[in-house]
């Protein structure tokens, strides 16, 4: 038997390199907002957290929240902010190989569900999905560890040893382990660390994309 059937990927600093149209729209908030920030490279931060609490990690007062996210999103949306992306080298093979393996695989995403499928579209990678699942427009599943859940309910899906979460940020730690399913972690993108990885307790820490295709189909 395949140690794992299931698979669910996050989306951001996993499949793909978000940094330009995620830092371009932040700044584009912050601008707006008058909130100064050092460099671009800086709000890198904000790629794996769920929007609003990254926003409000970063300074920006409850009360101007929605209005950070409304700019960030009109940006997003209407300079292309969401396709200002690369697809990791050999993640689409990878996908490939574990659809051509009968694995079930799903997209675990804080990033607003219909985004996140455009993005998928896009790119070619949405025919490898059997669902995906993010957080509404109106903030309902804002936690990575309700957008697991809110996948495992839709398909059916019970937690056991081969379903396994992939991600690069600690959320994708915390929301595994709230659902009692291994995760692991992936050093590839920068964004998370290994001493990050270890402080919350992954299960398994990969380096390269290579690595986690090995991972995932021996």
């Amino acid at each position: 038997m395949a140690k794992y059937s299931t698979i669910l990927f996050d989306l951001d600093g996993t499949i793909t390199d978000p940094k330009g149209g995620i830092t371009k729209s932040v700044a584009y908030a912050l601008d707006y907002l008058h909130i100064g920030y050092p460099s671009l490279d800086s709000l890198c931060v904000f790629i794996g957290p769920p929007l609003r609490e990254a926003f409000l990690a970063y300074g920006v007062q409850e009360k101007d929240i929605e209005t950070a996210v409304a700019k960030y999103r009109e940006y997003y949306i209407r300079e292309q902010g969401i396709f200002d992306l690369t697809v990791y080298e050999g993640f689409g093979e990878m996908l490939e190989k574990l659809k051509q393996a009968d694995k079930k695989i799903m997209l675990a995403t804080c990033k607003v569900r219909s985004y996140a499928r455009d993005i998928l579209e896009k790119f070619s990678l949405l025919q490898y999905f059997d669902f995906v699942s993010g957080s509404e427009l109106d903030g309902t599943r804002s936690s990575k560890s309700e957008v697991i859940a809110f996948a495992l309910e839709q398909t059916g899906t019970a937690a056991a040893p081969d379903v396994i979460m992939v991600g690069d940020r600690k959320h994708d730690i915390i929301g595994a382990k709230d659902n009692h399913l291994q995760v692991a972690s992936v050093l590839y993108s920068g964004y998370g660390s290994r001493e990050e990885f270890l402080e919350h307790k992954t299960d398994f820490i990969i380096e390269t994309v290579k690595d986690l295709q090995d991972f995932l189909l021996n």
